[in-house]
């Protein structure tokens, strides 16, 4: 698969349309001064196809991945980016290295579902992406923020929080007029959900008054401002 260019310095690597592959779009914000990765795919598998894809189209090497928040499909990736420096909320810390300290494999994963089947969804899906656990790694941020921060490129990261996950995080492109928003509307996940929970409509429309061309969400097709004010008044 390539990349696709979406607007100025932007280009996307899209997700699977499958919702059960778990699998989000990856974005690349290319720049003579090093690429920003923002999201690490959900495997290394994942990782080394955009990395191919970037070299394909012949852009810059990358120098930043960030973490628009911590969930695996976002995350699992990193340990196939090496030499990045990997951004993400101050929050985000604590969340990974409890991950990391988890004793993943097909085993563990199998595991855990008998104990609690709601969380079959994700970790079947997480049991399909990585195909071996050599050199498997969960990576914290090395390069954290609270409020906000803004690269050598540039480009801006913005905590907003949120039911999604508290770390989420948006990445703004301003000279392109994109704004990469991850998860960060979206309800909690499946197996957190409760009935009543559903998208956060409320942030969805706050950060559309930021007047961007675009706006990406990580598990569906990039909408235009115009496109994203109809959705949701629909």
């Amino acid at each position: 698969m390539a990349l696709r260019h979406l607007a100025g310095r932007v280009w996307l690597f899209p997700g699977d349309p499958d919702p059960s592959a778990v699998r989000p779009t990856v974005a690349v914000v290319a720049d003579d001064r090093g690429s920003v990765i923002v999201d690490a795919g959900q495997s290394p598998a994942h990782a080394r196809e955009v990395r191919a894809a970037l070299a394909a189209a012949g852009l810059p090497e990358p120098r930043w991945l960030v973490y628009t928040h911590h969930h695996w499909d976002h995350v699992w990736g990193a340990c196939a980016w090496p030499g990045v420096e990997i951004v993400g909320h101050e929050s985000a810390v604590g969340l990974l290295r409890a991950e990391a300290a988890r004793p993943w494999s097909h085993d563990y994963l199998d595991e855990q579902v008998r104990a609690n089947p709601r969380l079959g969804p994700s970790f079947q899906a997480r049991a399909r992406a990585v195909d071996s656990w050599d050199g498997f790694a969960i990576l914290p941020p090395t390069r954290t923020f609270t409020d906000e921060v803004t690269l050598p490129t540039g480009v801006r990261v913005r905590h907003v929080g949120g039911r999604h996950a508290p770390d989420s995080s948006v990445v703004l492109v301003a000279d392109s007029g994109v704004m990469l928003l991850g998860d960060c509307w979206y309800p909690p996940p499946l197996h957190l959900r409760g009935p009543d929970d559903g998208p956060d409509l409320a942030m969805a429309r706050g950060l559309l008054e930021h007047g961007h061309q675009w706006y990406v969400s990580s598990h569906s097709d990039p909408l235009t401002l115009a496109e994203a004010h109809a959705a949701l008044a629909g």
